[in-house]
C-alpha cells in the first residue's frame, strides 16, 4: 500500500496535538512485516478470477444523498472517537493473525505455530490482492480525501471501497473460527473491532466496512474450493490442536 506524509490540521490531530506522534510510535511498534508489493502473489485464489462487481454493489455516488448520509456517519463517529480509541485504531494500521491472540489464548504465537503462521500469511495476502483489485475498480475516495479536516496520521493513497481492513480481518476471522469453532464469537468480535476503528479515524465509510465483510464471505468460499488451501488448512488445524492441548496441560 502506498503511503504519503501525514496531513494534520493546525495543532496536530483533531482531538489531541500529541496523538500523531504517539500513534506513530505505536504504529512502528505494532506493525507486522509485510511482503514487498513485487513479491506478493496469489497462493490459493489462482483459478477463475473473483469478480467483485458480481458480489458487491457500486458504492454510493459522490453528491448523492446516500453518500451524504455515509459521510455524516463518519463525521459523527470520528468526532466521538476518544484518544485511546484512535491510538488503538492507528496501532492496527498493520495487522495479522496475532491480533486474534487475546480472543484465542496466549498459545497463539508464531513461535508455537510456524505452519499456521505461514498459512494465515498466505490467506491474508490473497485477500489483500483481491481487495486491492476491487478498490482500483471503483476508485472511491476515502472520507479524509473528501473532507481534509478528517485527516490525521499517515494517510493512505489507496482507495476506499471495499475496506481492506474489514475484508482481510474478516477473512482471517472466518478461517480461524473454522479452526477453533469454540472461539468463534470472540474471534469475529476482533474483526468487527478492527473494521469499526477504520471509521473512527475516517479511513472508511460504513458502506466500505459492510462491503468488506460481504466480500470476505465470498473470498473464504473461494479459498475453501482450493485443494492447496484445504491441505494447508488441515496442517494448520493439526498444529493448532496439538499446541492448544499442550497449553491446557
Amino acid at each position: 500500500m502506498k503511503l504519503i506524509q501525514p496531513f494534520l490540521p493546525a495543532g496536530g490531530s483533531r482531538r489531541n496535538p500529541r496523538l500523531s506522534w504517539l500513534t506513530g510510535v505505536l504504529f512502528l511498534a505494532a506493525s507486522i512485516t509485510a511482503l514487498p508489493a513485487a513479491e506478493k502473489h496469489l497462493s490459493y485464489l489462482t483459478g477463475t478470477p473473483l469478480e467483485a462487481r458480481a458480489i458487491l454493489p457500486d458504492p454510493p455516488r459522490m453528491g448523492s444523498p446516500e453518500q451524504a448520509a455515509d459521510m455524516a456517519t463518519v463525521v459523527a463517529v470520528h468526532a466521538a472517537c476518544t484518544t485511546n480509541e484512535a491510538v488503538a485504531a492507528f496501532a492496527e494500521k498493520k495487522f495479522n493473525l496475532f491480533n486474534f491472540t487475546p480472543a484465542v489464548g496466549p498459545f497463539l504465537t508464531a513461535e508455537n505455530l510456524p505452519k499456521t503462521t505461514a498459512f494465515f500469511a498466505r490467506v491474508q495476502t490473497d485477500a489483500a490482492i483481491i481487495t486491492d483489485q476491487a478498490k482500483d475498480l471503483w476508485q472511491r475516495p476515502r472520507p479524509f480525501m473528501v473532507d481534509p479536516s478528517l485527516a490525521s496520521g499517515t494517510l493512505e493513497t489507496s482507495f476506499s471501497y471495499p475496506s481492506g481492513h474489514a475484508t482481510e480481518s474478516m477473512v482471517l476471522a472466518l478461517v480461524l473460527a473454522d479452526l477453533l469453532p469454540e472461539k468463534k464469537p470472540a474471534i469475529l468480535a476482533v474483526a468487527r473491532s478492527i473494521a469499526w476503528h477504520r471509521i473512527q479515524i475516517a479511513r472508511h465509510y460504513p458502506s466500505d466496512i459492510f462491503a468488506g465483510k460481504v466480500f470476505a464471505l465470498a473470498i473464504v468460499r473461494e479459498l475453501k474450493a482450493s485443494p492447496a488451501f484445504q491441505q494447508d488448512f488441515a496442517a494448520a488445524k493439526a498444529e493448532l490442536l496439538t499446541v492448544q492441548a499442550a497449553a491446557k496441560n
